[in-house]
């Protein structure tokens, strides 16, 4: 699939998701087949006005390249301001822009899915975006209850200037309940010359190959699928090239972890996020993981962690 400049070797994509894109567990999704990885949703306000720990999100290394940063916010020019900055500090090979988080606290402050009310408004954005970076632009959005609404906002985007376009096939009402509905993207794709990639429950293989086939799109995201699991990654691909079902055992799963706290220590991450959430995501689908859960949230430091998850296949087998 191409995005802009961007030939990348895949079609598989690791969606922003906030408090767990970090650099770390991009590479670690990086290493099992994402084709791109994207940061987590940078708010171009905080860069704007120089909040160190806003712009650091979008902190990157060679390995990981290409990678993509996403920002969200609702004034063409703080907008295009932000972009600028992260562009010139981190070289990202895409920018995409958030119009599909339905978290009040982005929507009430204009952001996010709340910005598809406004078409104008993203015409406007998009357009002094796209002409004030180098960078490729692309979006990500929610649909509306209308097709013909929802389509108006990609024939804008496209009319723009971006390169792409993501359609999580959820409405901002439902937030992350109800099943995806893929309609949505499948008409988009059938309207537009720009890469679609769908987004919304693809978990596996099997519901990848069905979502494909049925949109036409060019790509996939994956998001939350992805906690915990970045070999999800590998599976989707081996299904996608070969029929192959794969699983993904306690001991890979320990190992992808003691890998990925390593890699928290390395670029110094450790003290940034949730620890103790982050090593119960990986835990997810394993026997006895309600205990495994139960015994990480008494871990009093990472030293205590860490020798839990290299005793973790012991405790599900027990």
């Amino acid at each position: 699939m191409r995005l802009g400049r961007v030939d990348l070797p895949g079609d598989l994509l690791l969606a922003p998701l906030a408090e767990v894109t970090n650099l770390a567990f991009r590479l670690m999704c990086k290493k099992y087949g994402a084709s791109l990885c994207f940061t987590e949703m940078i708010s171009s306000d905080a860069v704007v006005h120089g909040n160190d720990s806003s712009v650091l999100r979008g902190m990157t290394c060679d390995e990981e390249r290409p990678f993509g940063v996403q920002l969200f916010g609702n004034s063409p020019d703080v907008v295009t301001e932000a972009a600028l900055v992260l562009e010139d500090m981190f070289h990202p090979a895409i920018i995409d822009i958030n119009l599909g988080c339905p978290a009040p606290v982005i929507t009430n402050a204009g952001c996010g899915s709340a910005l598809l009310d406004s078409p104008e408004r993203v015409s406007d954005m998009f357009s002094t975006l796209c002409e004030g970076v180098d960078t490729p632009v692309t979006a990500k959005i929610r649909v509306l209850e209308s097709r013909a609404a929802t389509l108006d906002i990609a024939h804008r985007l496209e009319d723009a200037g971006v390169c792409g376009i993501t359609v999580h096939g959820r409405t901002r009402e439902l937030g992350y309940s109800g099943t995806a509905d893929h309609s949505y993207a499948k008409l988009i794709k059938e309207e537009l010359s720009i890469p679609v990639i769908a987004n919304g429950d693809i978990r596996d293989g099997a519901s990848a190959e069905k979502v494909l086939e049925y949109t036409g799109c060019d790509g996939l995201m994956v998001g939350r699928a992805a906690m915990g699991d970045p070999h999800v990654f590998y599976r989707i691909s081996r299904y996608l090239d070969d029929g192959v079902i794969l699983e993904c055992g306690c001991e890979q799963k320990r190992d992808d972890l003691l890998e990925y706290l390593d890699l928290l220590e390395k670029f110094d991450l450790s003290s940034h996020i949730n620890l103790k959430a982050h090593v119960q995501w990986f835990t997810r689908g394993l026997k006895g993981s309600r205990s495994m859960r139960s015994e990480i949230g008494y871990a009093d430091s990472r030293d205590s962690i860490v020798e839990f998850v290299k005793n973790m296949c012991e405790k599900e087998l027990v």
